[in-house]
């Protein structure tokens, strides 16, 4: 029998969702004909989530130092104690410097083991950016953080759906800061890493479309500095050279109309915001994050910590569901997309 690719799934911060969703996984008997998955976390933070939320508490937990020498010979999902941090260390559904702290604690070693070919991907619970802020711990996000400890110089965040599919120029950045941060190089290295992804995702050349930075893609400079003329037309242009199939710049408040989506496998996106707001409104549930050209593999859930239902067992754990699933078929040993979608246990 083939070994299921073991996934890493972090905790993520310990006062949000994360812990939850967390343990409906562990408890998900249909994902386990898909993968291994081994939680990396709190184990008390996960039993006091568990009787609060009338969750099934873990059944198997392993010290962290075992894992570092023994994770190989799992068989059954875990979770990996890092005997961090308790539940009278924070506050629930509240920004806390130990929370943050902890949750770095945890992608960290999710990556490293990735990097060490201990398990075959990564999928990371939400983190809350102020409690990392708090911990002195300074990036913006987890794709910040994984790029910048791998060292990877070309990068981007994807968000995909079976409605939807963005990726972005730039992620986690002020909006007056977006223009500076564009480049011809940029862009193209963005559309370079979205078809690639896609031709794994889809099996075939992707259709891509790419989205103006100002209103009416610029109005042939009407609009904004030229942005669209000086950097976003080469991209796109150079891009079809290369015979990949894209339209653009296009106004963005028509990009995204049902006609367009039905043509369009991809978009390529100039900021945050402006892919994110239509994938959320599409598909919220069920959207995955990956990061585009790490080394390993790595998938998240599309939302945050949810402090407003935190530690309240309502959270759907679809998206992480659905992020493990990638993160095992992009790790090469997963059934193919086609397959049944594995449904929460009811």
């Amino acid at each position: 029998m083939t070994r299921q690719p073991m996934i890493a799934v972090t905790m993520g911060d310990p006062a949000g969702v994360g812990p939850e969703l967390c343990l409906r996984l562990l408890a998900n008997e249909a994902l386990r004909t898909l993968c291994l998955p081994v939680v990396l976390g709190d184990v008390r933070v996960l039993q006091a989530v568990a009787e609060r939320c009338q969750l099934p508490p873990p059944r198997t937990v392993v010290p962290r130092d075992w894992f570092a020498r023994h994770g190989r010979t799992l068989s059954e999902p875990t979770v990996v104690d890092f005997a961090r941090i308790q539940p009278g260390d924070f506050l629930p559904a509240q920004v806390s410097a130990v929370a943050g702290a902890a949750a770095y604690a945890y992608i960290e070693a999710a990556l490293q083991a990735a990097l060490a070919r201990q398990v075959e991907g990564v999928c990371t619970a939400p983190i809350h950016k102020e409690a990392l802020a708090a911990a002195g711990i300074n990036f913006p996000g987890h794709t910040e953080i994984f790029t910048t400890l791998t060292h990877t110089s070309k990068a981007c965040m994807m968000l995909t759906s079976a409605q939807i599919t963005c990726a972005l120029v730039t992620a986690h950045v002020g909006y007056r800061d977006v223009p500076g941060l564009l480049s011809v190089e940029r862009i193209t290295d963005v559309i370079d890493l979205t078809v690639a992804a896609m031709r794994r995702l889809r099996g075939r050349e992707p259709r891509l479309a790419l989205c103006g930075l100002n209103p009416h893609a610029g109005e042939h400079g009407l609009f904004g500095a030229g942005e669209e003329e000086r950097l976003l037309v080469p991209a796109v242009e150079a891009a079809r050279a290369r015979g990949i199939q894209i339209d653009g710049p296009l106004p963005p408040d028509t990009a995204f109309l049902p006609w367009r989506r039905q043509q369009t496998d991809a978009y390529i996106c100039m900021y945050h915001d402006q892919g994110l707001i239509p994938l959320k409104a599409l598909a919220f549930d069920e959207a995955i994050n990956i990061t585009l050209g790490l080394p390993i593999v790595r998938t998240s859930v599309d939302h945050g910590t949810a402090f407003d239902i935190a530690w309240q067992g309502k959270a759907s754990p679809t998206s992480l569901y659905e992020a493990v699933k990638l993160a095992a078929r992009l790790a090469g040993e997963a059934p193919p997309e086609s397959d049944p979608r594995v449904q929460p246990p009811r």
